[in-house]
């Protein structure tokens, strides 16, 4: 890059108000907390990437305890470069190379994982202020959406984007989040996620190595050494990733030397009548605590990650988070689909919008917890 557009660039970002991870103060004096509240479950959230940044409920003896990870101030947000509880676009997770071909046009990304875009980007949408487009903090559905409008040429990405997402709390012991995306004037790939990092015995209760996974999907995508998929598919059967039937997580996680832990994208298996039809992803239990997390949705894939490059992160009320000090199950599309046309398209057209939905029913042991 010649110095001169390094110097435009650098302008940009200044203008934009993020320059070294900073933002302007009029943005940060703009950052709020809001909560949402249904029975025993409280849950709060930030229009910072439009985060979530706790949830309360309780454990099998009635305690409350929080189940998320992140930091005690709204503003610690802005400088997380763990994702903790983003909304996370306009491209979830790799993109291969930093680049990609749509309609004939080849699109250059900005890189920010080596040679490749992650999470969309150096400011994707966990780093800017969402708007508030509604907000009921209890009664009978408690919700709050927030919208974001991406503008075309954003981190490098096609067309300009309206974006939204919202939290619902529908039923006892019930979270939706629902996130949306119209393309309003050119095609554009989009992989919204949610990226909480769940502890089901509580965000300060250490590793989740004895916490117990189920994960319906009988296939993953094979990765090279820089997470970026080959384009095939692979059996889950006889590997460690194998979690179609409940596993302890820590009973085979040390075979995974080379990203120390779990940081794969599943195959979750269809329904046989309709492949956009709703499906249970995974189920997480946790016997400690007697927590159950059993999480839905309309995508065809599932991350799972174990918080393997976690490490001495300051928390909440100072607790220092470490590796494996959570799971990562983000329902998605799967990385890097903009280069491998063999997998489902992330494509969003102005005529085609994006809907992801997303179900978490929690229970305990003691209570019954079907969807």
């Amino acid at each position: 890059m010649s110095k001169f557009l390094v110097i435009l660039y650098v302008v940009c970002l200044a203008a934009s108000g993020f320059v070294n991870g900073s933002i302007i103060k009029k943005e940060k004096d703009q950052i709020r907390v809001f909560e949402l509240k249904k029975g025993d479950l409280t849950l709060k959230v930030t229009n910072w990437g439009a985060t979530l940044i706790s949830l309360l409920l309780p454990d099998k003896y009635g305690k409350l305890g929080d189940i998320v990870l992140g930091y005690d101030s709204p503003t610690a947000y802005t400088n997380d470069t763990q994702y903790f509880g983003a909304t996370v676009g306009r491209v979830a997770n790799r993109i291969g190379g930093a680049q990609f071909t749509l309609n004939g046009i080849h699109y250059k990304l900005i890189a920010n994982e080596g040679n490749n875009t992650l999470h969309g980007g150096p400011r994707g949408f966990s780093d800017v202020l969402w708007k508030v487009v509604k907000y009921q903090r209890d009664g009978d559905r408690p919700k709050i959406k927030f919208s974001y409008n991406s503008f075309d040429g954003e981190e490098g990405f096609p067309g300009d984007l309206l974006v939204t997402v919202s939290y619902i709390l529908s039923e006892e012991g019930s979270l939706s989040i629902v996130m949306k995306a119209k393309a309003l004037n050119k095609a554009t790939p989009v992989n919204l996620v949610n990226h909480a990092y769940w502890n089901l015995g509580n965000h300060n209760s250490g590793n989740i190595l004895n916490q117990v996974v189920q994960i319906f999907g009988s296939k993953f995508t094979p990765l090279n050494d820089q997470l970026i998929p080959f384009g095939n598919f692979s059996s889950v059967k006889g590997t460690p990733y194998d979690f179609l039937k409940p596993q302890v997580v820590g009973s085979r996680i040390d075979q995974l030397t080379k990203t120390n832990g779990y940081n794969v994208n599943y195959v979750l298996d269809k329904n046989k009548n309709d492949d956009n039809e709703v499906k249970v992803a995974a189920i997480v239990t946790d016997k400690r605590s007697g927590r159950v997390m059993k999480i839905a949705t309309n995508q065809p894939g599932l991350q799972f990650y174990t918080a393997n490059y976690v490490k001495n992160e300051k928390g909440k009320d100072g607790f220092v988070y470490q590796p494996r000090s959570a799971l990562c199950l983000e329902t998605q599309a799967f990385p890097d689909s903009v280069n491998h046309p063999n997998f489902p398209s992330t494509i969003v057209t102005p005529e085609k919008p994006y809907n992801h939905l997303l179900f978490f029913k929690f229970s305990t042991t003691h209570a019954p917890h079907g969807f």
